[in-house]
């Protein structure tokens, strides 16, 4: 796999006091890494170069470096690492740093930090002046294998402790790794103990970027191998860029010495620039010197020309008048390809050899194969933007701008639609009404997609409508659940599939049937104070009703889903909301949301979480549900979240 090019940071300092660390002076390297598949190599790599680094600086501590702890700290670094990206997916910083405590037994010791930015559990406190930081430190026991992940037990075992830290927004994993050979800080090292460290840092280093190549690996099994991994890699990436990135990776060192990769602009006409989405060079610093001058002459091939390669001049400018041309700084070879998907171009590739006259020919056509997978991966991400940003479209145009305020009732809403890139399911209102009443919804709409987007935008407005009637709310039910049966419905799903396949996005059956759980209801003013509510459920999760004294009970009773039976009477039921009172109304991604194979309602915990909430203002009800739903579980939520909060508002003094 290709290597992740690194940024290396290596500070000396003064020492911490943070608990499970050594006092004295400290050594320092850090590094950042993306949070993708590429970074725990990235990481092995950094951690050798680093112990190199100082090893050949004749750091006294140094001299204790032996082969096991180069490998235990490559090792848990791998690890660590590993577990960040695979159950954080962010970015992630690693801290490597060499640490030596004086006094009658000196010691000192490798202290490795992984930090990524997806906290698994919130913030907690250890100590009143530091609010926003707590520390564990789990040296002798070992967590949940599925809270952690199971590289945990390797770290435990070769690390003397470890421990966990959170931050708001952090989470650091930490261990300590003791240098055994160390007995304190010496006199300055003499020119056979420099010697010494430099062979102990060739030996440490990982290997020069830029080798010999060996082209004759890419035989019968080499070339399969490698297009095995990228096709693996690339797919399923939904963004561009990082397709991008992922092929620069694998293209370089292995089969060039340096690429770059410009995209045409979606939708673009004939005059539009491409984009230099990527400049990837096995020296670093040739990058930049490289950008600039593909930046000055973007490259430009022929329309007639196809997959296959094209040979280009070397796109390295020349010195400035006043310097000696480096030597061999114009020589070899480069290549472009065009990147393609069904018929459309996307962009190009350009590989470049230094040093040679030509690319070999094989490596020329293993180049050619992996174009081809890349030019699927980049229209598979341009697939994805244009179908998120139409559900974007549509969900602004589905859903209200603006809920009605409802007198002497406080209302609070959350809507969180899942990010898979398609139209959601759920949808809410609140509108007023003649009569001086004013109606609620919160709905759910089987599926996803333009499906469910037909179904929402026929629903909301026949529920304005048939409110607006005058209905009353089982009547407003009855007369939608007809409606959703009618063959209307059915022929508005047939334009929605036609719409659909145009875009090549494969659907569902037009005939099969739309389900609909929704809550309906409606509130009218009491002289008094509060509200007198009219509430009815068609296989929705029911309403909550939250009194001052923390008691909360079901408001409404549950009745068969909307689309499904004909002939079904619904029925509402009617209560107070007096000053005070709260009702919350969810939808089923609160309820159903998953941790494993617990549901968040299970034990009706979602009552117990709104027990909680008595004399909070309708914003901070929402806000602590919310929180809560979100806290149930690691990973985000997989279903739209929905929730109405109407608070009946105090009596005015």
């Amino acid at each position: 796999m290709a290597p992740i090019p690194l940024q290396r940071d290596t500070v000396q300092r003064p020492g911490s006091s943070r608990a499970g660390y050594a006092h004295g002076p400290r050594l320092a390297s850090r590094t950042s890494l993306p949070g993708i598949p590429l970074a725990p190599s990235a990481a092995r790599r950094f951690v050798r170069a680093a112990l190199a680094e100082w090893t050949g600086l004749g750091v006294p501590a140094a001299v204790g470096f032996s082969d096991r702890l180069a490998d235990d700290a490559v090792t848990v670094t791998n690890e660590l690492v590993t577990n960040a990206v695979v159950h954080a997916g962010t970015t992630v910083d690693l801290v490597l740093r060499l640490e030596e405590e004086g006094g009658d037994e000196p010691s000192a010791a490798l202290v490795l930090e992984v930090t990524d930015h997806h906290p698994a559990r919130p913030v907690g406190a250890d100590e009143p002046g530091d609010p926003a930081r707590t520390e564990t430190e789990e040296p002798a026991g070992l967590p949940d294998p599925a809270e952690y992940g199971r590289g945990l037990q390797l770290v435990a075992t070769l690390a003397e402790s470890w421990g966990i830290t959170y931050r708001t927004g952090l989470k650091t994993v930490w261990a300590r790794l003791p240098v055994d050979d160390w007995s304190g800080p010496a006199a300055p090292p003499d020119q056979d103990s420099l010697r010494r460290g430099l062979r102990a840092a060739e030996i440490l280093a990982p290997a020069a970027r830029r080798t010999e190549r060996d082209d004759a690996v890419w035989d019968s099994r080499g070339a399969p191998a490698f297009l095995a991994e990228a096709s693996d890699l690339l797919a399923g990436q939904l963004d561009e860029d990082l397709v991008a990135a992922i092929a620069g990776q694998l293209l370089v060192p292995r089969l060039a010495d340096w690429c770059a990769i410009w995209l045409e602009a979606e939708g673009g006409g004939p005059g539009a620039e491409p984009r230099l989405a990527r400049v990837w060079h096995s020296d670093e610093t040739g990058t930049e010197p490289l950008r600039t001058a593909l930046e000055r002459e973007p490259l430009r091939l022929p329309a007639g020309v196809g997959s296959g390669p094209v040979s280009v001049p070397v796109p390295w400018p020349a010195p400035p008048a006043d310097e000696a041309p480096q030597p061999g700084a114009r020589d070899g070879a480069a290549l472009a390809f065009r990147i393609t998907a069904a018929g459309r171009a996307l962009g190009t590739v350009l590989v470049g050899r230094e040093g040679v006259a030509q690319v070999p020919d094989a490596v020329a056509s293993l180049i050619e194969d992996f174009v081809r997978r890349l030019g699927l991966a980049v229209g598979a991400a341009r697939a994805y933007t244009r179908q998120a940003t139409i559900s974007r479209i549509l969900q602004r145009g589905l859903l209200p701008s603006k809920v009605a305020e409802i007198p002497g009732v406080t209302s609070a809403l959350v809507y969180e639609p899942s990010d898979d890139g398609v139209v959601g399911g759920d949808f809410y209102d609140i509108f007023p009404c003649p009569g001086d009443r004013w109606c609620f919804v919160l709905g759910d709409v089987q599926g996803s997609g333009p499906e469910a987007a037909v179904v929402t935008g026929l629903a909301r407005p026949w529920l304005r409508l048939l409110s607006r009637e005058g209905f009353g709310v089982g009547e407003v039910l009855d007369r939608l659940n007809r409606l959703l049966l009618d063959d209307a419905i059915e022929a508005a799903e047939a334009a929605a599939l036609m719409v659909a396949a145009a875009g090549g996005q494969q659907l569902h059956d037009g005939s099969q049937s739309r389900f609909l759980s929704l809550l309906y209801g409606e509130v009218v003013p009491l002289p008094g104070g509060g509200v007198r509510c009219t509430v009815a459920s068609a296989g929705h999760p029911l309403p909550l009703l939250l009194r001052p004294d923390s008691s909360v009970r079901p408001a409404a009773e549950p009745q068969v889903l909307l689309g499904v039976v004909e002939d079904v009477a619904y029925e509402s039921q009617v209560f107070d909301l007096s000053p005070g009172d709260t009702l919350l109304c969810v939808t089923d991604g609160v309820t159903e949301r998953r941790s494993g194979p617990l549901m968040f309602d299970d034990g009706d915990g979602l009552a117990r979480v709104l027990a909680g909430c008595a004399g909070l203002p309708a914003d901070a009800t929402a806000e602590r549900i919310r929180r809560a739903v979100h806290e149930f579980a690691e990973q985000p939520p997989d279903d739209d979240v929905a929730l109405l909060v109407l608070h009946a508002d105090q009596h005015a003094d």
